[in-house]
């Protein structure tokens, strides 16, 4: 990644939901057949390796370490910098033992030539709802506080109701204290986030008046019944998101879908 870049590309994907057998379904598909399938699918819109690979949570369906191991070998081959969050479809101990030399994990501040991207878990054991626990708010608080540039901030659960009923009730829960300190940070230029299968934007309104943006990224297994109109591909094509860090401090971002994979 070069200092000199006036634009650095993350690519976003989120819940591939992989298994430890490396044909093991989920949903009905190939689950490392739909992440690999993903990544070749990105790569040919983006025309290049991004700067970094986001994977938002939900890594691995069945919480195995095998499971992390087949997700190891993938980054190995696409030998990209990457950074990987817990979603409630995870194991935090073994992720970080099958992939804490090759990757940044949830929580961790990651420097991108001018810019942080600080990446937070919302895992909590036994819950398909996301939580933050209050020591996690505190270490946001002190890297919004100490850090210099802009910021963008990755979870894997939203933490703002997006229209759905089922998945609201399964967001992160309590996120009045994450959103205090996003909205007061002048850093923070927006929010990612994975586990509603789909795309989805949105935005709140700080203090000041100015807007801080919120999006979603789409599985790269398996869409859900969409909340917002579908504004690229079909409503069940998987996907991913590009996210576009200026040197000024603009976050941008462009929608990426494809069709499934036939063999997935």
């Amino acid at each position: 990644m070069s200092e000199e870049r006036a634009v650095l590309r993350v690519l976003q994907l989120s819940d591939p939901h992989l298994l430890a057998d490396p044909r093991g379904r989920c949903r009905g598909r190939v689950a490392m057949g739909a992440l690999h399938h993903a990544w070749q699918q990105a790569l040919a819109q983006l025309g290049q390796p991004p700067d970094l690979l986001l994977i938002s949570g939900d890594l691995c369906q069945d919480e195995s370490l095998g499971g992390y191991v087949r997700l190891r070998e993938l980054l190995e081959r696409w030998a990209v910098p990457t950074a990987l969050l817990s979603g409630n479809h995870d194991h935090p101990g073994l992720l970080r033992a099958a992939l804490g030399r090759w990757a940044w994990i949830a929580p961790a501040v990651v420097p991108l030539a001018g810019w942080q991207l600080l990446l937070l878990s919302s895992h909590r054991p036994g819950s398909v709802a996301g939580w933050l626990e209050p020591a996690q708010l505190a270490w946001l608080e002190h890297q919004l506080q100490a850090g210099q540039g802009p910021a963008l901030v990755a979870l894997h659960h939203p933490p703002v109701p997006i229209g759905s009923s089922e998945l609201d009730r399964i967001g992160l829960q309590e996120p009045e204290g994450l959103l205090q300190s996003l909205l007061a940070s002048p850093r923070v230029s927006g929010v990612v986030f994975g586990h509603v299968h789909q795309h989805w934007q949105g935005a709140l309104e700080r203090p000041s008046g100015a807007a801080l943006p919120l999006w979603a990224c789409p599985s790269t297994l398996a869409a859900f019944s969409a909340v917002q109109p579908c504004p690229l591909g079909k409503a069940d094509w998987p996907g991913g998101r590009l996210l576009l860090l200026s040197a000024d401090g603009t976050l941008t971002t462009q929608l990426l879908r494809w069709p499934s994979a036939q063999a997935a």
